[in-house]
């Protein structure tokens, strides 16, 4: 007997509301999303399993494509790869339209484009996310709407995706946990002498048992201030920095622990304390309401005040299914983006990267980083624990 799967269209799950006045201010007629983030967002969690660590295939790549007609949302239309037909049928996509037979990136558009001419659109304004947009198809939707123009969709998605949902933050709580419960077992687990190769290959493998994607390990032992893995060994007295980024479902959970072989001496003592205080006084008054760049306000006197300060960096930055994304709290940062929000109230629901590091030339590289998130009462870190210095190889004792 065939099993025979039983589903329901969801409803959209997003605020199409919200999405509607976005594009309304931008001038925006049609959105064209491309990008597997923010079509898994708008598709409400989808992602096409096939290609999750990989976008090539045969002559061309995966190229997911949704189109989104301001003011007619029951036109909204999802075109996709053959392979995702699997999850259509067990996962039926809100879209009035939806195809997943394409093989590639000019495929995708050319049926995108063809269901937008037939749909009778004559946008003036595209948004379409330039970043993600392969020549080949964004050269055919340029051709296609000859008389429109084509402009970035990025800040509008942005915004869209700002304010977490209950099931969003659930995720980045997972993700942030996960990725704690990762670093400490390594540490846990190993003696002197693991290189930095071994020891980020046993986090992957930690990340991956807790359900989540690894995405990567920036990690420093001793002295030294490279942060690549590499053949380097972790040895006794010796300080480790890890600084993971593992996701659950798309969801990205960024945080930075420290340990040591041994005892830390009153100056490492001091120093991890430093940082400490400085996260503490940086997250206090994150709050609903609060304007974003007291944040800055609250962590930069002190590190100026410090006598360390030529050697240490304080940032904060947006979290979700995007490093760096919405609210962007500073200009000055490594990635580089204008502060939109510094001025602007936190909303509940935001989620903000806080992050100290000191690359002293003497002791190493000494960092920690919190994810927190945005409540109407205060803030909520995700992943609390391993604050201090977590001696290494316990569990081998």
């Amino acid at each position: 007997m065939l099993d025979v799967v039983k589903s329901v269209v969801p409803s959209i799950p997003f605020d199409a509301d919200r999405l509607e006045r976005l594009m309304d201010d931008a001038g925006i007629d049609l959105l064209v999303a491309t990008s597997k983030h923010n079509v898994q967002y708008l598709l409400g969690g989808h992602r096409a399993f096939f290609f999750e660590s990989m976008d090539a295939m045969g002559l061309s790549r995966y190229l997911p494509v949704l189109v989104y007609p301001k003011g007619a949302r029951q036109k909204a239309a999802y075109f996709g790869h053959r392979m995702e037909g699997f999850q259509k049928e067990n996962s039926p996509f809100w879209v009035s339209e939806s195809q997943t037979n394409s093989s590639g990136t000019l495929d995708a558009m050319q049926k995108a484009i063809d269901y937008m001419r037939k749909s009778g659109a004559k946008p003036r304004r595209i948004a379409a996310e330039l970043a993600f947009l392969p020549v080949d198809a964004g050269n055919a939707l340029r051709n296609a709407f000859a008389d429109s123009e084509i402009v970035d969709a990025l800040f509008v998605l942005e915004r869209l995706r700002a304010v977490k949902s209950p099931e969003e933050l659930r995720k980045l709580r997972i993700a942030s946990e996960g990725v704690i419960a990762s670093m400490l077992a390594v540490i846990a687990n190993h003696g002197p002498g693991a290189s930095k190769r071994e020891l980020t290959e046993a986090l992957r493998r930690e990340e991956t048992n807790r359900g989540l994607v690894f995405d990567y390990c920036l990690i420093t032992a001793g002295s030294s201030l490279n942060r690549a893995p590499s053949d380097q060994t972790w040895n006794e007295g010796e300080v480790l920095s890890l600084d993971s980024g593992g996701n659950y479902h798309g969801y990205i959970g960024d945080l930075c622990r420290m340990a040591i072989h041994g005892e830390p001496d009153a100056e490492l003592e001091d120093l991890l304390t430093e940082i400490e205080q400085i996260q503490r006084a940086a997250m206090k008054p994150i709050k609903a309401g609060t304007v974003a760049g007291a944040i800055y306000a609250a962590a930069e006197p002190l590190v100026q005040k410090s006598k360390h300060h030529n050697h240490m960096h304080f940032l904060a930055h947006g979290m979700g299914l995007v490093s760096h994304e919405a609210p962007r709290l500073t200009a000055t940062g490594p990635v580089p983006y204008d502060a939109y929000d510094a001025n602007r109230p936190l909303d509940a629901g935001m989620v903000v990267s806080v992050e100290t590091t000191l690359q002293h030339p003497q002791r190493g590289f000494i960092k920690l980083e919190d994810t927190v998130a945005v409540t109407d009462r205060g803030f909520d870190i995700y992943g609390e624990g391993g604050r201090g210095w977590n001696r290494g190889g316990t569990a081998l004792r």
